[in-house]
């Protein structure tokens, strides 16, 4: 937006805090694991999945927050909170989800999981013998290889390592005053939840709890309580160079700084403590002081110490405890391809773009198999492809692999400062460097988030460009869990586009004309700012005018004043925001006809669509980035026309589904709250994500290709 456009209500209440608007999404997310509609075993999963979030956001956003005040920065977020005010807000809506999910768990799902017959039981529960059988397994498989170790004049406070739960053992003898410490690490190689003979599970820290006099058998009065840190995520490494700081850095300088960040950040900062209940306050904050941590970042827990390893619970249990498995149908057009014949998909591609909606559509017969068949294929010459994030044991990289093996040139951008995803994607690169190929591990000052593959392939004495171009990874694991969208195409103009992109990926040159792309840092905001303003000039001509996009988050300032602008000038704009919003929605005078609400379901909404209506004639945009400042400024991101009239038809009916939803989605209110959706009195329900599978269902007798998974 141009600093001279201005819009009604331009002020700090016209935006959501960012952080809390985050667990504004938590708490919807949370309403699931208390839905009694869902399965079981499904709710735990999601009860597991708000622990995943909650330490998230602590390692994150807490950890940032306690940056910026460490830095004293007089930083105000766009809704006009310092730092200070921030964090203390954020902690307080933290705590009090905790406390909730903590009741939940106890109080509902572990009843309800004894009521079926898988128990979820504490120690003191055992009768004898099962106390005994457990006791045994302990000594067989645990107790080996546990350490103890004592904090005294001779042993200083060891490192507690991020995320790992603890026994804090404290022990006096008669007489004597003094009190020692000794530290119990849980072995993240063994299950937290320990299978108990005759039924049920119980927690290995509470095992090992019950078995101390076999660990520590001098005697005297033992206590035991539980704690696990938290520690701050650092920054990108580009982050904390000098202004000044001269490029080219060197061979290797990425990988350098990379690597040094994930040291820095085992040994970063700890910005939450969790601590059992019953644990002394002495206790505590002797704990809180050897971890040189603020005591308002002590998290008393109300029962289970660690909710996110309730994903790993996974008991032999009846179908009905969880969702049906997913049939991932290979896409119609590929079903019935030869499957020994490397060049028939890229005949099927020359017949018409290809829409892929995952995982509704399966990724391994469709992407992979491109993939692998250009590999494959002897006329095909080259392959380029970008990974922000890939599966542990990737196909994908085994297939570039191969590709090189057969004289190919394979060119891949690795981007290793993918948060968490560092480590294996410096190992995947140099996996790749090993076998030929042209590894590139990110752009100065960028994080790459593009997803886009292209191959080159020799046809009738002239090369043919293929592209694939997606909202989600090149991942194997996460195609089964995430909804994304993907185009397999041969369009020429686009195929020519895609190529300058990657040009400036390896070259690091920035291109002059990426055609039709919108490509950020360079031309995405323009581009999107244009469009909405064009919109709002149809408005006031009094031709038809619209927005509906899909996104997972939307943060940027100037974007949301675009909106605003439009939504004046009478534009129905409606944004299914899996996410975090910082735009009020519905706001007479600021947003009256801007309509947000949020998707969630089993599988992670992460596919990104923009409409624009245009005066009649639609234009669509799918592509790798939000409506988030970082996507727009500070990394390669890519968002694709798409020109072929029937997947346009597709993208409709697909934000169609979303629209009609009644009972999975969120509406959000002119308060910035969000209220679920429910069916009317004598109304079907209508889940987006249940009429999708339906939709692209196999019909019977379908392709072996078709796969049932558990998502």
């Amino acid at each position: 937006m141009d600093d001279d456009l201005k819009f009604k209500g331009d002020g700090p209440d016209a935006f959501i805090n960012r952080e809390l608007s985050w667990l504004d999404f938590a708490r919807r997310v949370l309403e699931l694991a208390h839905d009694q509609d869902l399965p079981l075993l499904e709710r735990v999963k999601f009860a597991g999945i708000m622990g995943m979030i909650y330490d998230e956001f602590a390692m994150k956003r807490i950890g940032g927050l306690c940056r910026q005040l460490a830095d004293k920065g007089k930083h105000t977020s766009t809704d006009g909170l310092t730092p200070k005010q921030e964090l203390n807000q954020c902690r307080d809506e933290l705590n009090r989800q905790v406390h909730i999910l903590s009741q939940l768990v106890a109080e509902d799902l572990r009843p309800r999981l004894t009521e079926v017959g898988i128990p979820l039981l504490d120690y003191d529960d055992l009768d004898a013998a099962k106390a005994e059988s457990v006791n045994t397994l302990f000594r067989e498989s645990i107790e080996p290889i546990l350490t103890p170790l004592s904090v005294d004049v001779g042993h200083p406070f060891p490192f507690i390592s991020n995320l790992s739960l603890n026994l804090a053992v404290t022990r006096s003898r008669p007489g004597k005053r003094k009190w020692r410490f000794i530290r119990i690490k849980v072995p993240t190689n063994r299950s937290r939840w320990v299978e108990v003979p005759g039924g049920g599970y119980v927690p290995l820290e509470q095992v090992i709890a019950r078995n101390l006099p076999r660990l520590l058998p001098d005697g005297g009065n033992w206590d035991c309580h539980f704690f696990r840190v938290t520690r701050g995520a650092k920054d990108d490494p580009w982050d904390r160079l000098p202004a000044d700081t001269q490029f080219p850095l060197g061979p290797g300088s990425l990988i350098g700084m990379v690597s040094a960040e994930l040291t820095a950040r085992r040994f970063a900062g700890v910005v939450r403590l969790q601590v059992s209940n019953g644990m002394p306050q002495v206790e505590r904050k002797w704990l809180a002081e050897q971890l040189q941590t603020d005591p308002d970042d002590t998290v008393v827990a109300e029962g289970l110490v660690g909710m996110s390893d309730l994903l790993a619970f996974n008991p032999t249990a009846p179908a009905e405890l969880r969702d049906p498995p997913l049939v991932q149908v290979t896409h119609p057009r590929l079903r019935r391809l030869d499957a020994d014949d490397s060049a028939a998909i890229f005949a099927e591609i020359q017949r018409g773009d290809m829409l892929l909606h995952h995982p509704y559509h399966s990724f391994d017969t469709s992407v992979l198999r491109f993939l692998e068949s250009s590999a494959r294929d002897p006329q095909v010459l080259a392959i380029k492809l970008t990974i922000y994030r890939t599966s542990r044991d990737s196909p994908i990289v085994k297939a570039l692999t191969e590709a090189v093996q057969r004289g190919k040139q394979v060119a891949v951008l690795v981007e290793i400062t993918a948060r968490f995803d560092e480590a294996p994607n410096i190992a995947w690169g140099e996996e790749l460097e090993r076998a030929g190929a042209h590894v590139i591990y990110g752009m100065e000052r960028l994080k790459t988030h593009v997803k886009l593959g292209l191959v080159i392939r020799e046809e009738g004495g002239r090369l043919q460009r293929y592209v694939h171009f997606a909202t989600g990874n090149y991942h194997t694991g996460t195609a089964r869990l995430y909804e994304d969208l993907g185009v397999l195409s041969c369009d020429e103009q686009l195929g020519a586009s895609v190529a300058a992109v990657f040009n400036e990926l390896t070259a690091a040159v920035p291109a002059t004309d990426y055609g039709n792309l919108l490509v950020s840092p360079h031309n995405l905001r323009q581009r999107f700012a244009s469009m909405i303003r064009r919109e709002a000039e149809h408005s006031r001509a009094g031709r038809p005018c619209g927005i509906r996009a899909k996104m997972n988050q939307l943060q940027d300032k100037q974007m949301i004043g675009e909106l605003y602008h439009a939504s004046q000038a009478g534009v129905p704009i409606a944004l299914n925001v899996r996410g975090l919003c910082c735009l009020r929605a519905g706001v007479p005078e600021l947003s009256p006809t801007i309509r947000v609400f949020s998707t969630l379901g089993r599988f992670l909404e992460h596919g990104r669509i923009y409409r624009f209506e245009n005066g009649g004639s639609p234009e669509f945009f799918i592509g790798s980035a939000d409506w988030m400042r970082r996507n727009i400024e500070s990394r390669m991101e890519t968002i694709v026309p798409v020109t072929d009239v029937s997947i346009r038809a597709e993208l409709d009916a697909i934000l169609d589904v979303y629209d009609a939803d009644n009972c999975s989605a969120w509406d959000m209110q002119a308060d910035g709250k969000y209220q679920r959706r429910r069916p009317a009195e004598g109304e079907e329900p209508r889940p987006a994500q249940q009429a999708f599978m339906a939709r692209i269902a196999a019909p019977a007798g379908a392709d072996a290709d078709d796969q049932e998974i558990a998502a």
